[in-house]
């Protein structure tokens, strides 16, 4: 699982959700560059992605996830679902903040719809 934050706490803290849920994960990376340097190394599985990040909008990286065919989560607070749903139809979205127990089960549903 790769997760993209720039604001280093929720970063850490979906670190450790994903993986007290038994995934290894790549990241917290704050910018969209050292996420895509990342996927250019090893390509996940998903991706939890912010939108905003320090260098500007996660939509390339996005781009390059969903040519890949990986599965991606949105996880936003300034970006609504439905803004995000409107450009990538196949990824799912989260509001922040969101419980550890919702993006858990969102994981689960989207990498059984891949």
């Amino acid at each position: 699982m790769l997760v993209a934050e720039d604001e280093m706490i929720i970063g850490v803290d979906l670190r450790h959700t994903v993986e007290e849920a038994g995934y290894e994960v790549a990241g917290p990376y704050d910018t969209t560059q050292s996420a895509c340097d990342a996927v250019d190394r090893r390509t996940p599985d998903l991706a939890i992605l912010d939108v905003r990040l320090e260098d500007g909008e996660v939509f390339p990286l996005a781009e390059k996830l969903q040519a890949a065919n990986v599965p991606i989560i949105f996880h936003s607070g300034e970006v609504s679902p439905d803004e995000v749903s409107r450009r990538f139809p196949d990824a799912l979205a989260l509001a922040k903040p969101c419980p550890p127990n919702r993006i858990i089960a969102t994981m689960r549903e989207a990498l059984a719809e891949a």
